[in-house]
C-alpha cells in the first residue's frame, strides 16, 4: 500500500486519464498507419511505434496499479509533534552545522529539486517518528549523518 497527498494522488489520475485518452488512441492510430505500409519485418516505422505502443500500455499499467493500491493521507489526523509522512522537517548536519528542509513524501512523489524526500530513503527514513530537538542518524553511502531536528511542520 502506497500512501500519497491528495495533490499527488490527483497529478497520477490526471496523467493516467490523459494517456488513455488522448495518448495511446494516437499511438494506435500510428500503429495502423505504419502496419500498412507493408512489410513488417523491413519496416522501422511499425518497430517503432510498437515500442512506443508497449512503453505505454506499461505506464497505464504502472499507474493504474498506483492507483489501485494508493490510500490519500488526511493531513488533520497526523501527529504534529512528530516526523510523519507529510511533515515539513528542518534539521541540521551536526558534522557540517548545514541546515536544511525537506518534505517526507511517498516514493511516488519524491522530487529533491521541490524538497521532497522520499520515507524510504535513508534520511527519510532516519527523521520518520523523531521529535524537535532529537537526533536521528542516517546511515547512507558515505557514512553516518547525525541529524537534529530543528521544527516539524504540516501544510
Amino acid at each position: 500500500m502506497e500512501y500519497l497527498s491528495k495533490q499527488r494522488y490527483d497529478e497520477i489520475a490526471a496523467e493516467l486519464k490523459h494517456l488513455i485518452e488522448e495518448v495511446y488512441p494516437k499511438v494506435q492510430e500510428d500503429l495502423a498507419e505504419t502496419s500498412a505500409q507493408g512489410d513488417r519485418s523491413e519496416n522501422a516505422g511499425y518497430r517503432e511505434a510498437r515500442r512506443i505502443q508497449g512503453k505505454t500500455i506499461s505506464r497505464i499499467r504502472f499507474l493504474q496499479k498506483i492507483l489501485e493500491h494508493a490510500r490519500v493521507v488526511d493531513p488533520d489526523v497526523l501527529p504534529k509533534d512528530r516526523v510523519c509522512l507529510l511533515s515539513q522537517v528542518e534539521f541540521t548536519n551536526l558534522a557540517t552545522n548545514a541546515r536544511m528542509r525537506f518534505q517526507i513524501v511517498s516514493p511516488h512523489e519524491m522530487n529533491l529539486e521541490a524538497g521532497k524526500i522520499s520515507l524510504k530513503s535513508p534520511i527519510g527514513a532516519a527523521l520518520m517518528g523523531k521529535k524537535v530537538g532529537e537526533i536521528a542518524e542516517a546511515h547512507v553511502p558515505a557514512g553516518t549523518l547525525r541529524l537534529r531536528i530543528e521544527s516539524i511542520t504540516l501544510d
